[in-house]
């Protein structure tokens, strides 16, 4: 990709926390906007860090993580194409909380505050959006602390692998396959699970026939059944 060819405005137009702005508007932001290629595991930035922008995907994955004491890695969010994040941080005039690296080479999207400040003074329903995507995130980050303290390991899997259709109540009978977009390390610690458990939850719905896994492409023959499974 020529990154001096890439249409900014246009991309950020594609994003529902800037769809509803005006051409012009969206200009003047993509004017406080940087575009970077970053490689695999590169650090975007780390914990304690001034932050002063926010950053969306544009190609390829970005992990948030924390380091515990005794150095453990924990995935907090892992982010795609089209996902935003420091959004939060960066209204709050504090430094970065956790750190972000990429899991594949990408290519991100930076804005910075003095920008998205000056679109929020002048445009209400921008800073309605901006509360609502934020908003957005906070309920996300409830749905994954009540999923750690009341789902099971094999729940949160199932989760995962089901995506949106668990919260539209009774899941319809389908087949999907899902790509894991990241190693399946990454997901496990997003999940709150180790490695091993991962792998041995996925061994254990393929036996059921529940799922086949063929690399990182898992194929769902039944969505509905794989909702329903319940270990004994």
């Amino acid at each position: 990709m020529d990154l001096d060819r890439f249409d900014i405005p246009r991309f950020l137009a594609s994003l529902p926390l800037f769809s509803q702005m005006q051409p012009q508007e969206l200009v003047k932001l993509a004017e406080g906007s940087t575009l970077q290629r970053l490689e695999r595991g590169k650090l975007v930035f780390h914990v304690g860090q001034p932050c002063e922008e926010f950053h969306v995907v544009v190609l390829g994955q970005v992990k948030l993580f924390v380091i515990s004491p005794t150095g453990m890695e924990k995935v907090i969010e892992l982010c795609g194409p089209g996902h935003s994040f420091a959004e939060a941080v960066m209204f709050m005039d504090a430094p970065y909380v956790v750190s972000a690296q990429t899991l594949s080479e990408s290519l991100l999207l930076t804005l910075t505050k003095k920008a998205v400040l000056h679109e929020i003074t002048t445009s209400p329903d921008f800073a309605l959006r901006m509360l609502a995507g934020l908003s957005r995130r906070l309920h996300g980050l409830i749905k994954d602390v009540e999923a750690y303290a009341l789902h099971s390991g094999v729940q949160r899997v199932i989760g995962y692998l089901l995506g949106d259709r668990m919260n539209e109540g009774e899941v319809a009978s389908e087949s999907i396959t899902v790509n894991l977009p990241v190693s399946k390390a990454s997901i496990a610690s997003r999940l709150s699970l180790t490695p091993e458990y991962f792998s041995r939850v996925l061994n254990e719905l393929e036996t059921a026939g529940l799922i086949h896994v063929d690399k990182r492409d898992i194929h769902v023959p039944d969505t509905a059944s794989l909702a329903n499974y319940h270990p004994r």
